[in-house]
């Protein structure tokens, strides 16, 4: 996320600002510009004494502006660090909420977010004061948000779209120094999801043992995160890919066996997302393996499996597929469906895709 990237790059120049307000559905960059800041502007010693964590749901703003307002000892920064932001009810008001001037009924419910305005365009210029409010963000109607917006570091960090998840584990793989083949990529994002947090967490826990320079392999995913070598959704795809009925088969047995861990809307999602890319796929002009690659967002390397795919499965077939996930995702739900066990759905269903 650019925006992010240079939020970092400043604070690793030692450029500073007085508010940092951190915000969005994606925690990840939330906690990694918090997380620097909370290590690294200050010295271990000057922490003790001019460092202080707070959470939202233990204060207001009127405390936390006290604690902003505070003059450093014998440091040049007072850091004052505001974890779970989202958690002050001062901050969640609706632009509509706010008082018209000269509204003395909201004036008093508003006292902390007046104050904080005032304070935004008057920060103290000692004290570095920082905002996580994840998960969402502020009505940008509202005074606040475009004081924020205008005076303040202000990040509004969004969540990644399936597709621009294997981008981002390349580039974080290669920022650490390391690269990573391209079905190690597809497993990661596969089967981590989207949620940047819990990729760049199990990603480092890969990188611990590996030397630097070396290459995170598919085996060496498979054999840390608990993803099985041959029945994982990857293998399932190639399986229905190349209509091999009994690899198939022996997948979606081993998944009824472990539905825990291949659970009916993962195993759905990410088929739907398959044949969507087969489908494309058929309507594409430049078919070549890196004008497919571009189109269809994915890396090079998956794109001989994509073309084989599409010779087995014309555009009819995959009509009817598509109709196929969606009556078995509601049947996974219990609509329509009183009795049949997932396994049993399961099969079902990749029988009508290979047959």
């Amino acid at each position: 996320m650019k925006e992010a990237d240079q939020i970092l790059l400043d604070l690793k120049r030692k450029i500073y600002k007085p508010i940092y307000f951190l915000s969005g559905e994606e925690p990840h960059y939330i906690d990694v510009i918090s997380d620097y800041i909370e290590q690294h502007v200050l010295s271990e010693t000057d922490r003790e004494f001019n460092q202080t964590v707070v959470y939202g749901k233990d204060v207001d703003l009127g405390g936390i502006l006290a604690l902003a307002k505070q003059f450093p000892m014998m440091s040049e920064y007072n850091v004052v660090i505001v974890k779970e932001a989202q958690n002050i009810k001062e901050l969640n008001k609706k632009a509509d909420e706010e008082p018209e001037p000269g509204d003395a009924s909201k004036t008093s419910t508003s006292s902390g977010t007046q104050q904080f305005l005032h304070y935004i365009n008057n920060p103290q210029p000692s004290t570095i004061l920082v905002f996580g409010f994840k998960y969402k963000t502020l009505d940008k109607r509202s005074a606040l948000a475009k004081a924020l917006q205008k005076k303040a570091v202000y990040l509004e960090s969004a969540k990644l779209y399936d597709n621009q998840v294997p981008e981002w584990v390349g580039n974080y793989v290669k920022e650490k120094g390391y690269t990573i083949g391209p079905k190690a990529i597809f497993l990661l994002s596969e089967f981590l999801g989207s949620e940047l947090s819990k990729i760049s967490n199990e990603i480092d826990k890969l990188l611990i043992s590996l030397p630097a320079g070396k290459e995170i392999t598919a085996e060496l995913v498979q054999d840390n995160i608990g993803i099985s070598k041959d029945f994982n959704v990857f293998e399932l795809q190639d399986a229905l890919a190349k209509k091999d009925v009994l690899k198939a088969n022996r997948i979606i047995n081993y998944f009824a066996s472990n539905e825990k861990q291949h659970a009916a809307p993962m195993v759905l999602g990410m088929l739907y997302s398959y044949f969507s890319k087969i489908f494309r796929y058929h309507f594409l002009a430049d078919k070549s393996k890196f004008g497919a690659a571009k189109e269809l967002g994915v890396n090079p390397y998956f794109v001989d499996g994509l073309s084989r795919a599409a010779a087995n499965y014309n555009s009819q077939k995959l009509r009817y597929i598509f109709s196929c996930l969606k009556e078995y995702d509601l049947k996974s739900k219990g609509v329509d469906n009183t009795s049949i066990t997932y396994g049993e759905l399961m099969k079902e269903l990749v029988f009508k895709i290979l047959h």
